[in-house]
């Protein structure tokens, strides 16, 4: 997410502040890497905070198709 001039990684339903970038490679990079560890979603906005890409790391719940 983009907001104040920076590039944001937040992780949802955490209080916590969110960590900001320079630009949005670093923030991707991070957020990928932080999804793999934590097994979970990892979502990336576009700069007007439409969803650009979704990827799941983690315990999907969905059957994948064979």
């Amino acid at each position: 997410m983009h907001q104040d001039g920076q590039w944001l990684n937040e992780i949802e339903g955490e209080a916590a502040g969110a960590e900001t970038y320079a630009t949005k490679e670093e923030a991707v990079a991070a957020g990928r890497e932080l999804a793999k560890k934590q097994k979970t979603e990892h979502v990336i906005h576009n700069l007007d905070g439409r969803i650009a890409e979704r990827n799941s790391f983690g315990s999907d719940p969905r059957e994948a198709p064979r």
